[in-house]
Order: C-alpha cells, then sequence, then structure tokens
C-alpha cells in the first residue's frame, strides 16, 4: 500500500475538483456530470456524479499490487470518494477489470441497490445503469452536441446513427422533429432508446421509428436527400459478428460521411464525432460545402482542458 501523503493527494485533489465542478454544475443546473479522470496517475480513476449516485471505473493497468493488496486499495479510495463526495458507500457503483484468469473484461458493480435509475438532462429524462453495462447510458461529454441538435431539429428529418441509447434521438424529438430514425445494431440499445423515447412521451410509432441494422449497410438504402439533420458518433473499430464488415472509423469515416452527405438534403447537416485520439479528418476527398471542427465549443466544463473526442459540423 501507498503511503499516507499519497492518500492525502487523491483527497485533497478531490476536494479542489468537487469545489470548484460541482459549483459549476449546480450553477448550470447539471445533475450528470464527470468529476475526476485520471487526475494522479496514481489514482486512475473516472468518477462521474449521477444526481445522488457517483460512478466510479478503475481504468486497467499494471498495478504491480496482489489481489488482497488491491482489495484493501479499493476499499481505501471509495472510503475517501465517500468522505469527500459526502455519500454512503451504496450509492456507489465501482467497475473493475477482474484480474482472475480468462476473465479480464468483465465487470461487476459495487452493492446492490436498483440498477436503473432516471436521471435528467435540459429538462430531459434518461435512463441510467451503472452498474450492468461498460458504459452507463448517457455520454456525457455529448450535453452541448445534444442541445445543438436539439435547437436545429424542428420540422426537421433527424437520423441518428449508432444512436446507442438514443439520447440524441429523445433531444431531436424533443426539439419537434417531424421525424426521428434511430439506428443501432444491438437490440438491447435499440429497446433502451425507445424506453428513453416514451419516458419523455414521444411515442408516435409512424414519426419516431427504431430500426436494427448494420449502418454501413443501412446506409446505402436511403433516398437521396432524405434527411435534413444527421448524427454519427461511430466507434473507434468494430468487428462484430451481426456486421457484413468490420468498421475502422479512421479507414472508413470518408466513406460513412459522403454516403451521410448523399442522404442530407440540400443545406442539411452532419455532426461526426468520433473517440479515436489520433483521428485526422481527410478532408480532401469528403464532398462537403463546409467542414468545422466544433470540439472545442461543444466541450462541456467538465470535460475542459481534456480531449476525450471530436466533433464535426459537416454541411451539404
Amino acid at each position: 500500500m501507498m503511503g499516507n501523503e499519497k492518500w492525502q493527494m487523491f483527497r485533497n485533489r478531490l476536494t479542489k475538483v468537487f469545489r470548484h465542478t460541482g459549483k459549476l454544475a449546480k450553477k448550470a443546473g447539471v445533475t450528470c456530470y464527470r468529476l475526476y479522470d485520471h487526475d494522479l496517475p496514481e489514482f486512475p480513476f473516472c468518477i462521474e456524479v449521477y444526481g445522488v449516485n457517483i460512478y466510479v471505473a478503475e481504468y486497467s493497468r499494471k498495478h504491480g499490487m496482489t489481489e488482497e493488496e488491491h482489495d484493501a486499495w479499493t476499499e481505501a479510495s471509495l472510503a475517501i470518494i465517500c468522505e469527500v463526495l459526502q455519500v454512503p458507500k451504496e450509492n456507489i457503483f465501482l467497475k473493475l477489470r477482474q484480474r482472475k484468469p480468462g476473465r479480464l473484461g468483465q465487470y461487476q458493480k459495487f452493492g446492490d441497490i436498483q440498477h436503473e435509475f432516471i436521471v435528467q438532462e435540459n429538462g430531459l429524462q434518461f435512463i441510467v445503469n451503472l452498474s450492468d453495462y461498460l458504459d452507463t447510458g448517457l455520454f456525457l461529454d455529448h450535453r452541448i452536441t445534444r442541445q445543438m441538435v436539439r435547437e436545429q431539429s424542428k420540422d426537421k428529418k433527424v437520423l441518428n446513427l449508432f444512436a446507442y441509447t438514443g439520447s440524441f434521438s429523445v433531444y431531436a424529438a424533443a426539439g419537434e422533429a417531424a421525424e426521428v430514425v434511430t439506428v443501432d445494431l444491438s437490440n438491447t440499445y435499440l429497446n433502451w432508446a425507445e424506453r428513453n423515447m416514451i419516458l419523455n412521451e414521444f411515442d408516435d410509432k409512424v414519426r419516431y421509428r427504431f430500426i436494427r441494422a448494420d449502418v454501413k449497410q443501412y446506409l446505402k438504402t436511403i433516398p437521396s436527400g432524405y434527411f435534413d439533420v444527421i448524427v454519427m458518433d461511430p466507434p473507434t473499430f468494430s468487428n462484430s459478428k451481426r456486421m457484413d464488415d468490420h468498421l475502422d472509423i479512421q479507414q472508413d469515416h470518408v466513406l460513412l460521411v459522403n454516403q451521410c452527405l448523399s442522404a442530407l438534403s440540400t443545406g442539411g447537416v452532419l455532426y461526426f464525432s468520433t473517440n479515436f485520439r489520433k483521428f485526422e479528418m481527410d478532408r480532401d476527398r469528403i464532398l462537403a460545402t463546409g467542414i468545422k471542427d466544433i470540439t472545442r465549443p461543444t466541450t462541456p466544463f467538465d470535460f475542459a482542458g481534456k480531449l476525450h473526442r471530436f466533433c464535426y459540423r459537416v454541411c451539404k
């Protein structure tokens, strides 16, 4: 176990960011936000606040501790998190990579409280799950981008690709979109997306459609110029067995973006983002009237100073 000065450093750092970020969140009326993200190398956590609950994910690394030592280190870390954030232990959800042979990459939850609960963002409601999946159901770094889509959706036909749990679809519907189509390869996430829509009373099955499909193949079926706004936030890489082909965003982004542009009406807009930190947009091969890097203006206060993804506004 590490010395007392390291634990005090963690306590001090967490106290400082909680005061600062918590104050900004309260001022902005935000109840779900990222608090800490590997700020200290000795404490490689991502810590996020979801209302009264706290999501803690430990980044996998070679820590050099025995299983017993790591368990003790984890308990001591959680005790500090509970103390500083003033939350009971049962309100903390911990994601840990198992260190047993053959179990790498599996996750366990901490505590036995209800897996799902509802949070609010900009007057809308979303179902989050802090225990059962790798991600929580709401990507906090796209809070501003979602609002941009909401403000641009009135009377528009909106397409949400690689939709995950459909948060962009909810915002588009809240912006009075004429039609919202939500596309993902996962039945689990599509069902989650539909539940999010219904939770917000967007339950018109003609106006709001959910399609299980491989996006690369689905884009080939869209009539030219059909949509007015498209959101595309693909994984960096995927070789799912349910796909006809693998996806590599650096290699495939030109094709995907150009297919989206074909599906857009004249003057239409694509919001494209990627978490690939080495991503380079091949602007010369993209058939757009304009490409604007909106990474900085769409980065929320709780992600400021840390590059987590790129975001572009691509116009037809």
